[in-house]
């Protein structure tokens, strides 16, 4: 973190692609040289799906936390907290397990890329267990901050049964070990604050050197040692980020290629180069049903007209606080009369009024500014960093994840806000 990381100059030719285009990214998948596909994907994958956000009063699930009486909301993640009151964090498991959400079209892409026999490796930030229900195979994926898939009791380390998992968290009860009297309590096998990430993401994540294309889905890069993955693959790979802004080293090699705005719809951008787009589509509504289809698709309607909605008023505030010097500066002019100003001129009211009017020609360019902002870059911003589904920030030097910040709502695996 902290790295300062130059993007390219637009006149450096690409080495491997034709362009820097998704297009030229399909034409390359498809000219049979691609033959290992790495794929990188955090919570952004997930926003379609409706995955509560941690920290937002306005999800419910904050609310909820909320009035549980914890000392900081990162505690419901927190290993020592858990052992001494495990409650908050069922009442969140209540809320997030798996079942509850469908997969969004950006995880049957990545599906379709191993029927294919394309993916050669998924690292996913995610704990919702998302990919597992897009059919994706267990083998090809790594949970790097671990998931909901599996549960063990915290003393004697013997897993728990999954029916009876479920069982327990519908009634927001707390699991306890039933191995020899143990009593031990139960926890999903997501990592903890503290904790040491899963062995398999250390034993697997070289596979990020053997890629021949590299695919970032919904992630800022922020949280480590997840976030190193992508600078592992050989400098002429092509890397392609689907997000809502750059982050981390992309854009700064000649063959990286920035779809920057919703992960979804960049994704079916490079499907329509690819000529997948009816097979994606067909496989996606297939899975999730048609009503759940058209909700995420309305769902991302309403983002958008909501974030019109938001640039809207901001350009209503920006006038309303423009003209408002705008009137203090003419009533400033009017309480004396420069004598040496012939432009200087009274209104009829024996008041001086000042024909220059800067302040209206700044409001004018400002509002002109906000109005031509362009919302599809910007559109839910950073939802990936705000959603409670992973684990949090930085490694301690040992492999496991720790807070940067014992405040603000982030939980494990997730990433701070970059927009």
């Amino acid at each position: 973190m902290g790295q300062d990381h130059s993007v390219i100059d637009e006149d450096t030719p690409p080495k491997t692609l034709s362009s820097r285009s998704l297009a030229s990214v399909a034409e390359y998948i498809l000219s049979g040289r691609v033959k290992r596909i790495v794929v990188m994907t955090g919570a952004g994958i997930s926003t379609a799906a409706g995955i509560p956000d941690f920290r937002s009063p306005d999800t419910g699930l904050y609310a909820n936390l909320a009035s549980l009486d914890l000392p900081e909301p990162e505690a419901v993640f927190d290993l020592g907290f858990f052992k001494v009151n495990p409650r908050p964090f069922y009442v969140l498991a209540k809320e997030l397990y798996p079942g509850n959400y469908h997969p969004t079209v950006s995880h049957v892409f990545v599906r379709l890329l191993a029927e294919k026999g394309l993916l050669h490796q998924l690292f996913t930030q995610n704990i919702d267990c998302l990919e597992r229900e897009a059919g994706i195979p267990a083998e090809k994926i790594i949970e790097a901050h671990g998931s909901f898939a599996s549960q063990r009791c915290i003393e004697c380390k013997t897993e728990f049964d999954a029916g009876k998992m479920r069982e327990f968290v519908s009634r927001g009860e707390v699991p306890r070990c039933e191995e020899g009297g143990c009593k031990g309590l139960v926890k999903p096998d997501i990592v903890f604050f503290g904790e040491q990430l899963p062995k398999a993401f250390f034993d697997r994540k070289d596979m990020a050197e053997e890629a021949d294309l590299v695919l970032v889905m919904g992630t800022s890069l922020q949280v480590h040692p997840f976030a190193g993955l992508v600078d592992l693959a050989a400098e002429r790979v092509p890397r392609v980020l689907f997000n809502l802004e750059r982050v981390g080293s992309m854009g700064c090699q000649a063959d990286d290629v920035l779809a920057l705005g919703d992960c979804d719809e960049g994704v079916r951008r490079l499907a329509d180069e690819l000529g997948w787009r009816e097979e994606l589509e067909e496989k996606w509504r297939g899975l999730v049903g048609e009503e759940e289809a058209e909700r995420q698709l309305q769902g991302a309607k309403k983002r958008v007209e909501a974030l019109h909605d938001e640039v809207a008023k901001l350009a209503e505030e920006v006038d309303e606080v423009l003209h408002l010097g705008e009137k203090k500066e003419k009533e400033k002019e009017g309480s004396h009369v420069d004598a040496l100003n012939p432009e200087n001129k009274p209104d009829g009211e024996g008041k001086v009024v000042n024909e220059v009017d800067p302040v209206g020609e700044d409001a004018a360019a400002i509002k002109s500014s906000v109005k031509n902002t362009d919302i599809t870059k910007t559109v839910e911003v950073s939802v990936e960093t705000t959603n409670a589904l992973k684990p949090v920030d930085m490694p301690d030097g040992g492999g496991r994840i720790v807070s940067e910040q014992k405040a603000g709502g982030q939980q494990p695996g997730d990433t701070k806000s970059s927009a």
